[in-house]
């Protein structure tokens, strides 16, 4: 099933084609990757899925259904969410606290309720607790649900906005480069929770430019250049095209990325 489409998508800023007739089709419980230089289009592509922007041309579809112009607040609901590549952490929380945030898309309250501390309030708030304290255990945050998250290294922080998308029960869950800024051992954890969540069922959608992590985890890779579609298929074919190899990996990437492959 398809769970993510774009379809002809582009998008123009003060002239300047960013996304470019972009199409690519993101199938159930893949590991998806998009890759390609600094100014590629790549969160541009990542913004206009998560509504953050509506493309001048072309349309996105959700488990089939055209979202093209939805916000990011109902495309939750409807089951896709993501992170951020510069950190969106509430720091004077707790880690707890942050994740419990984002479970707003399955809650249903009324100031009336909350005045009257009705029972059906009391039931909503420990359920609100107990979902967000999983989200944490499944990115290993589990220890640190009382911590502010102020006190957090920073790789941890990494992975508690993972835990907090996960908080929202995603179909799709597009990550902006969860490894920028992490050491090679945080890197390792990343993979490992990245992986796990897609062996969950849930369609993970990535863009990254640690070339190690993104051929060891990858299904499939489509990568872009001048906010063009330049090549897409598994890492085998994208390291070996020509193409990509001279406009984005280089000698020094395609070495790079052949070597995580024997690993």
């Amino acid at each position: 099933m398809t769970m993510l489409e774009a379809e002809h998508l582009s998008i123009a800023f003060g002239g300047v084609l960013a996304v470019d007739d972009v199409s690519l089709a993101v199938e159930r419980g893949l590991v998806f990757s998009i890759i390609g230089p600094n100014g590629a289009g790549k969160t541009t592509l990542f913004n206009i899925f998560s509504g953050l922007y509506v493309p001048h041309a072309g349309s996105v579809r959700l488990r089939g259904q055209d979202v093209t112009a939805v916000k990011a607040h109902r495309l939750a609901r409807l089951g896709l969410s993501r992170t951020f590549q510069n950190l969106q952490i509430f720091f004077r929380m707790t880690a707890l606290e942050n994740v419990m945030v984002a479970r707003h898309c399955h809650e249903s309250t009324s100031a009336l309720g909350d005045l009257l501390h009705l029972p059906s309030v009391g039931r909503q708030n420990r359920e609100t607790r107990r979902a967000a304290s999983a989200a944490l255990e499944r990115v290993g945050l589990g220890d640190l649900a009382d911590r502010p998250a102020a006190s957090l290294a920073y790789g941890c922080l990494k992975r508690l906005e993972i835990a907090r998308a996960l908080a929202t029960e995603p179909r799709v869950l597009l990550l902006d480069e969860p490894a920028a800024g992490c050491n090679p051992i945080e890197k390792q954890e990343l993979e490992q929770i990245i992986r796990q969540i897609a062996g969950d069922g849930v369609t993970v959608v990535l863009v990254e430019h640690d070339m190690r992590l993104v051929m060891n985890i990858s299904d499939r890779i489509h990568v872009l250049a001048n906010g063009r579609t330049l090549a897409e298929g598994t890492a085998a074919q994208v390291r070996s095209d020509p193409a990509v190899v001279q406009a984005y990996l280089g000698v020094h990437g395609s070495r790079e990325a052949t070597h995580a492959a024997c690993q």
